[in-house]
């Protein structure tokens, strides 16, 4: 915690990787110092029996620490959301954005650098206290490079910004980016998923898709080797399902909003601004241009054309392509006023005959 005050001024002479690098080696230097300072820290041996703070209460059962580190938690979460939240915080997002730009506004860049090093410092240093209180063990090895990758990595893999629930598996090939929140028991496997995106919980993503061709024996299973690509700014509503491409990738546009219990097969590519409201299905291979809807229950063959602001009401069940701007309703799908001709027509034979 307090070698963050210290280590800034060199930390932040570099930028990018080599930011990272110098932070690295720093964090190298503290090791090497608290694994031969033994008279202070006991070398390799360690610190054992760490003794946990009193304060009015005893922290030595499990329930009372836990309970502890729960009220510590909430006082850091709530410290930085306030500072996102304020005016340095604002700066801090602008110097993230554009660091030219800041200074050119009169803003004193390497300062607020500075102060977010320090405190950046500083809550890392009480996550490890509580570490070590919680382990009643430290040691050397909390300060070796690999405790920093981990976090690094953490950070890579789960996206800055990011939040995931309880029970999500992220699985391989999967990068996620800024500001995203995955529900509880989603799992997630061959993605990328852009910034903003809101997963809700108990979407699967990226598994194999329903692909099989049939020969004398019987089914052969097709590889499927695509990703899933998510756009910025979508959401999926709780347990969707989204299959991976087969060989090109399944793509989910930006700004597309998809409803709870939407089946999306492999290859199908969403445009920008798309809507798929609950229950409707999307075979593989069919293509969707922007700002087209999708009402609930409604179910897509494989192979189509769904052209930009089309409209496919709930029910319908879609064999053919559908042209740019039109709507169709019905099973099989037919466009709007050929779909209320032929319900009329049905009304009247229905009245003739009743007569």
């Amino acid at each position: 915690m307090r070698s963050g005050g210290p280590f800034a001024p060199l930390a932040l002479r570099a930028r990018g990787s080599y930011f990272l690098m110098i932070t690295f080696a720093l964090s190298q230097v503290v090791w090497s110092v608290a694994f031969g300072w033994r008279t202070l820290t006991n070398g390799d041996d360690g610190m054992p029996d760490v003794v946990r703070p009193n304060f009015g209460f005893s922290l030595d059962n499990t329930a009372s620490f836990y309970y502890f580190t729960l009220a510590v938690v909430g006082v850091a979460t709530v410290v930085l959301v306030a500072i996102v939240r304020s005016p340095f915080g604002r700066a801090l997002r602008g110097i993230r954005e554009s660091e030219s730009r800041m200074q050119a506004l009169g803003f004193d860049v390497w300062r607020y650098q500075y102060v977010a090093f320090v405190l950046s410092a500083a809550f890392a240093g009480v996550a490890g206290a509580l570490y070590a209180y919680y382990n009643r063990f430290v040691g050397p090895e909390y300060l070796y490079v690999i405790q920093s990758a981990e976090a690094l990595i953490m950070v890579i893999l789960g996206g800055a910004g990011t939040l995931i629930g309880a029970n999500a598996v992220i699985g391989p090939d999967v990068q996620i980016g800024q500001n995203c929140a995955i529900g509880s028991g989603s799992s997630i496997t061959n993605t990328i998923i852009g910034d903003r995106v809101v997963i809700h919980p108990g979407c699967h993503i990226g598994q194999d898709g329903f692909g099989f061709s049939a020969d004398a024996d019987g089914f052969v299973k097709v590889p499927q080797l695509g990703r899933v690509v998510i756009g910025d700014d979508v959401e999926i509503g709780a347990n969707a399902t989204i299959d991976r491409g087969a060989g090109p990738d399944t793509v989910i546009g930006a700004g597309s909003m998809i409803d709870n219990l939407v089946q999306i097969g492999h290859n199908v590519q969403l445009g920008r601004n798309c809507i798929l409201v609950a229950q409707s299905g999307i075979s593989g291979s069919t293509r969707l241009g922007d700002f087209v809807m999708i009402g609930g229950q409604a179910g897509l063959v494989g192979h189509l054309e769904i052209g930009a602001g089309a409209r496919i009401g709930a029910k319908a069940g879609v064999p053919n392509d559908v042209a740019a701007g039109e709507t169709v309703l019905g099973s099989p799908a037919v466009p709007i006023r050929l779909h209320h001709r032929q319900a009329a027509a049905l009304k009247r034979l229905a009245t003739k005959k009743g007569a």
